[in-house]
């Protein structure tokens, strides 16, 4: 076993004790007398649609305006007038039921919402309990019911990803709550649904949320029927139209039921903050908030002990403190809060690596009534101090420079449907590379994903909308804006505000209010009202693509942040006969006008490219338009791997970094974007996927992961020579190469012969030979850092392709049905050299307690459904992911076979919990 296996198994084995930590956990601090939270994701029933010929007309939430006819204000009026139609007809919509599920998170009482009498949809068969389901389909949750495809879905163009995510969904699942559980409060926690989510338990419709991206809670409780049958429908509603990206479609993401006694920590019920913060002390505050959903008053004592959380996210020894005890008298029907300090000594400060470590406590509240315990509530948490100046951020003193990338929600292959491993594997590389922050973009994300930034010291900008009242794509959720922004922003801060990881929220992306001056303004300023009140303790903002430093706009938020007008936009020599705004670098001028402000960029670079694709001539500017013959290729509808080529909104990472080393008060960027997407395949509509990432949407790494690795991680020795050097065709043709290097200079030799030393100038962040005149054989890079070697990388021509190569990321998982690992092949010549060029149709087979989930290559043009057990290579390698089965240890083998070459097999271990 070497020693990348071996720091492989020990991750794995990490894993495993985290899982079995956490379970244990929950074992011993959630009794059953207490509170329970239990996954119900297994055992559901799907179905597309609504039923065969059925008036289902009352089961939609509000009428849609019609996205062809006419401008925003005409569209919405004629649905309202369509709406009130609608009612006057006998036919209600959903939304006056759906409304009151948001009250909790109204602050004025005055402005909550009444529930109208009746269940709309009672009646309808998809709801009853005697209802044969048998026929539907079997899923556990997580589910994309999109993912599966197939691609080029009418109706659903290359935004979107031309998967079919719009359309109706049904979900039923019989819940099983015995009668031991009457006087108890019965809680449906949904933490993601796309959307427009309306829920029924036995026939009687309980409430409901429509934007995807929220987290949710319904009270069962008063249509539970304790020791009978209770059955669960959910019925999803996804919009044509309705995102700029891959939305996904389907209960995405976890299901829990929670039980509680009536008098209860509330949902997402305490705040904790660390406002004081030094190596010797920290003061912690703590806030809790008491729900009685009983008849009668009660009193209730507060009792809340911090305990340390080990690297795993273990409770490690006994309480290192605790508040004093508190006491609380609740009305019947009410809530009420009770708040609390104290000074830790010695604290185990949370911070960023590398620097840094992300330690975590957790604090254990419980509730006693008449000496009695009632109810126990974790609440995870960080002890830093986080300072937003105009001179940069500072955690926990250090000043620390943002080197994040936007994510969008999708995992590649697997969809939208959330997995703990996949989302890991996506933070580990990207670690790798030097980040240190997340920008979610433009939506809440999973809360697992922020228990992963927690625990691997991520800075996160936790973002909550991508438009607000002014629309981008006809059925968003600017339809829903005026109704739920509240309920929807002071709940994802509910949620997250414990998250040592988040740093701030953004309330906007590239709203369309940045045009409209004074109202536009207004709005951002009732937004950022909200975020403070929810949360005191971080600054909150919205991202500007178009607003000036001397906007309305940019005066309402407290961190300056921009995107892509920072380094300039159409503003070099290149982009001169382009249409669109043109804006030069705007940092001098936001420093000038906002003086006292954290300036970043919240979305930077925007570079297309495909892996392992090079195309020539190669431009000499260092920011370039993408067009044919210029860095792009419309008939293969791929981009070379250059990394000079751009949307015309962007420019490249060497002009970015470039920017930024002018105007050092700038505190970082977040790049557009880390990996590739599902949907937005700019340049090239007709493809799936985005060219943006600088890793593919397979996982597999661009030459830019190392351009930006090689400046984001300056103290590793590091050297990348592109392009490949497998050209038969271009003997004797000028074929660029270009050397990514944490060093300072480098030495180019083309089989043994120097092509001369080249040190890096001023605001040079590559080393170019353009000159280079391709001959086979091999290229080799030797790098210096202040004169000594540094280090060195080399690249070969492959002969032909003889066999493939399989390897895994992990080679031990655990067998709950979820688990997953990531296995590389490679098509290689017979010395084991990749064949960069090879599109060898690879297939999968699967021998034991395992089975493909999905197949991918990264390539954003490729079309084949992700679930077919063979893909193309794309450039020398293809992926397929492998997922455990619950409860089946053993020995898992996966063999890929391509016509003519060698077959490999990679051989996993699956291991029960208990093992």
């Amino acid at each position: 076993m070497n020693i990348i296996q071996r720091h492989k198994l020990i991750r794995t084995l990490a894993g495993v004790l985290a899982f079995v930590c956490s379970c244990f956990a929950l074992a011993q601090n959630e009794p059953a007398l207490l509170r329970e939270r239990t996954s119900i994701n297994d055992g559901w029933r799907f179905q597309k649609n609504d039923p065969i010929g059925v008036n289902t007309d009352f089961l939609l939430y509000d009428v849609r305006p019609d996205s062809k006819n006419g401008d925003q204000k005409e569209r919405l009026a004629e649905a309202t007038q369509d709406a009130e139609k609608l009612g006057k007809a006998g036919h209600p919509l959903l939304k006056p039921w759906i409304l009151p599920s948001g009250n909790r998170f109204i602050k004025d009482p005055a402005k909550r919402f009444t529930r109208p009498g009746g269940h709309p949809g009672g009646d309808l068969a998809y709801v009853q309990a005697d209802f044969d389901d048998s026929s539907w389909r079997k899923i556990n949750l997580p589910h994309d019911w999109a993912i599966a495809g197939p691609f080029n879905t009418p109706g659903v163009g290359g935004g979107m990803g031309r998967l079919p995510s719009p359309g109706i969904g049904w979900y039923r699942k019989q819940l099983d709550i015995p009668a031991s559980d009457a006087g108890k409060r019965i809680f449906l926690d949904i933490d993601g649904a796309m959307s427009y989510a309306a829920v029924w338990l036995n026939g009687r419709l309980v409430g409901g949320w429509p934007y995807g991206y929220n987290s949710w809670r319904l009270d069962l409780t008063p249509y539970v029927i304790p020791g009978g049958k209770n059955q669960l429908a959910i019925r999803l509603d996804n919009p044509p139209d309705s995102s700029r990206w891959y939305p996904g479609g389907g209960i995405y993401r976890n299901v829990w039921l929670t039980k509680t006694a009536p008098v209860h920590v509330a949902q997402w019920g305490t705040r904790i903050t660390t406002p004081q913060v030094s190596a010797a002390t920290a003061t912690i505050s703590l806030e809790v908030t008491i729900d009685n959903d009983s008849e009668s008053d009660a009193a209730v004592d507060v009792r809340t002990e911090i305990f340390a959380l080990d690297a795993a996210g273990c409770q490690s020894g006994g309480a290192v403190a605790s508040f004093k005890p508190l006491a609380a008298s609740v009305a019947a029907g009410a809530s009420t809060q009770v708040a609390d300090s104290l000074v830790l000594a010695n604290p185990r400060l949370w911070g960023p690596p590398p620097t840094q470590t992300p330690n975590r406590y957790v604090a254990v509240t419980t509730l006693t009534r008449d000496g009695t315990p009632i109810d126990r509530y974790e609440t995870r948490f960080g002890i830093r101090s986080v300072d937003f100046t105009s001179d940069g951020l500072f955690v926990n003193g250090e000043r620390i420079q943002i080197q994040g990338v936007n994510q969008h929600h999708d995992l590649g292959a697997l969809g939208a449907a959330f997995n703990t491993r996949a989302a890991e594997r996506q933070l580990e590389m990207l670690r790798e590379m030097g980040c240190n922050a997340i920008r979610m973009a433009h939506n809440p994300p999973a809360p697992e994903l922020l228990e992963l930034t927690d625990r691997m010291g991520f800075l996160v900008m936790d973002e909550i909308f991508d438009m607000w009242v002014r629309q981008k794509s006809p059925f968003d959720t600017h339809l829903i804006f005026p109704d739920w922004h509240e309920q929807d922003l002071r709940s994802v801060i509910r949620r997250d505000r414990n998250c040592p990881s988040v740093i701030l929220w953004s309330v906007g992306n590239e709203v369309g209010e940045q045009y409209t001056g004074a109202p536009g303004a207004e709005v951002a300023r009732k937004l950022m009202a909200i975020a403070h009140d929810e949360d005191p303790s971080r600054p909150a903002t919205a991202s500007m693509n178009f607003a000036k430093s001397d906007s309305h706009f940019a005066a309402t938020v407290d961190v300056v942040i921009l995107n892509y007008q920072g380094e300039g936009i159409r503003d070099t020599p290149e982009f001169a006969n382009f249409k669109g705004i043109r804006t030069h670098p705007q940092y001098p001028a936001f420093r000038a006008k906002l003086p006292g402000k954290l300036i970043l960029s919240s979305e930077s670079a925007a570079v297309f490219s495909s892996r392992g694709v090079y195309l020539f001539p190669v431009a000499s500017a260092i920011s370039n338009p993408t067009r044919d013959g210029q860095g792009g290729d419309s008939k293969s509808r791929q981009v070379s791997s250059y990394e000079l080529y751009t949307a015309d909104f962007g420019s490249s990472a060497d002009k970015v970094f470039a920017t930024q080393d002018r105007n050092p008060y700038v505190a970082g960027e977040f790049v557009w974007a880390g990996w590739d997407y599902l949907g937005e395949p700019s340049p090239y509509y007709s493809s799936r996927s985005s060219y943006f990432g600088m890793i593919d949407l397979a996982g597999f790494k661009k030459d830019r992961f190392y351009l930006y690795q090689s400046r984001w991680r300056a103290d590793l020795p590091m050297a990348h020579i592109l392009p490949h050097w497998t050209w038969p065709e271009r003997a004797g043709q000028i074929t660029p190469v270009h050397v990514f290097t944490s060093g300072d200079e480098a030495e180019l030799f083309l089989n043994g012969k120097s092509l001369g030393r080249k040190k890096k100038g001023e605001y040079e962040y590559r080393l170019r030979w353009d000159d280079v005149k391709y001959a086979p054989g091999e290229l080799k890079v030797v790098a210096y850092k202040n004169g000594k070697q540094w280090a060195a990388d080399i690249v070969r021509t492959a002969g032909d392709a003889t066999k493939l190569e399989a390897s895994a990321d992990r080679s031990v998982i655990i067998a709950d049905g979820r688990d997953l690992s990531f296995i590389t092949i490679r098509v290689t010549d017979k010395t084991g050299l990749t064949s960069p060029r090879a599109a060898n149709r690879v297939t999968f087979s699967i021998e034991g307690p395992g089975e493909i989930v999905a197949t991918d290559n990264g390539d954003a043009t490729d079309t084949d459904a992700f679930g077919l057990p063979a893909r193309k290579a794309f450039n020398g390698l293809c992926l397929v992911i492998v997922r455990s089965k619950p409860g089946q240890s053993g020995t898992i083998r996966i063999t890929a076979k391509a016509d003519a070459l060698k077959s490999s097999t990679v051989t996993l271990q699956s291991l029960r919990q208990t093992q």
